[in-house]
């Protein structure tokens, strides 16, 4: 069975540093999508892409159901990324306050 959560090897480094490096020199939206391309399977990056979707509208507080039927990212994929958002590392709301102006689904709430 895969592990859960990664435990860091102090005899060796886990990886982890070098790919967050890895992502942080890409310079646009194209180089970091053939990135992902390349690193995830189509499921992964589709479930990454349906976790990210959620956030804004969460941010705003809307319900599950209706963040549902304007995403259709299943209601249990909206609670566990509620769930990481109330008590995750902070990185999604980091993000989204980050993007700011420039998130699509701001410009279109305003």
């Amino acid at each position: 069975m895969k592990k859960r959560f990664v435990q860091v090897d102090e005899s060796r480094e886990w990886g982890g540093p070098e790919l967050f490096r890895a992502i942080l020199a890409l310079k646009s939206p194209a180089e970091l999508e053939a990135l992902f391309v390349d690193l995830c399977t189509p499921a992964e990056l589709e479930a990454l892409i349906d976790r990210w979707r959620v956030v804004p509208h969460l941010m705003r507080g809307e319900p599950y159901r209706e963040i549902h039927e304007q995403t259709a990212v299943s209601v249990t994929t909206i609670g566990r990324v509620a769930r990481t958002l109330q008590f995750g590392a902070g990185g999604y709301r980091k993000a989204h306050e980050r993007l700011g102006e420039q998130s699509p689904t701001n410009k279109e709430s305003t």
